[in-house]
């Protein structure tokens, strides 16, 4: 089993643990500010009820994007994070 598959598997456990769904969950990735890296990430979350912040860094070279929205399920949040990482630079927090 690789690193991603052992994480995935884990967070689920742990959200299952300690959630209750649906819950309003808070994603936060690091992008490089690229506005096609940014609307990526905004893409994902798009016409889903998403509340999206966005600051960049003070050198200018990465935007912090956080996205508050409602999920239903812990297979959601993961499916969310899985999509997110074909995002080339993109960092999850």
């Amino acid at each position: 089993m690789d690193n991603r598959t052992q994480f995935y598997k884990k967070l689920k456990k742990k959200l299952k643990q300690d959630t209750s769904f649906p819950t309003k969950y808070l994603f936060k990735f690091i992008v490089p500010s690229d506005t096609s890296k940014i609307d990526q990430v905004e893409n994902l979350f798009n016409y889903e009820g998403a509340v999206i912040n966005k600051k960049t860094s003070k050198t200018g070279k990465y935007t912090s994007v956080s996205i508050h929205i409602v999920m239903k399920k812990a297979d959601d949040i993961i499916l969310k994070y899985q999509l997110a990482e074909k995002i080339e630079g993109i960092i999850s927090l």
